[in-house]
């Protein structure tokens, strides 16, 4: 649904964006660029564990879709099948 992809999207750019001022004042502490990207690569691993998979948190509100509606193919279709079903009976 729409509310859990704006939920999951969200969440995904809130812990991309903590990890990323986290690693980068650790980094600047550490003189270390390594460490600013393993912060930043743990944080964005957190954030596909939490958002890629489709949780129920994210299935709250699901979409109800309509019924496909016949088209001129799937008529030919059904009066043909109905023609050979007539035949077989006789």
């Amino acid at each position: 649904d729409f509310d859990g992809q704006y939920r999951a999207e969200r969440m995904f750019q809130v812990i991309i964006l903590l990890f990323g001022i986290v690693g980068f004042i650790w980094g600047y502490i550490c003189e270390q660029f390594s460490q600013t990207v393993y912060i930043l690569l743990a944080g964005f691993t957190l954030s596909c564990v939490l958002t890629l998979p489709p949780w129920p948190m994210f299935r709250r509100k699901p979409l109800k879709w309509q019924k496909a509606r016949p088209t001129a193919e799937d008529s030919k279709d059904a009066t043909s099948q109905d023609k050979q079903k007539s035949k077989k009976k006789k």
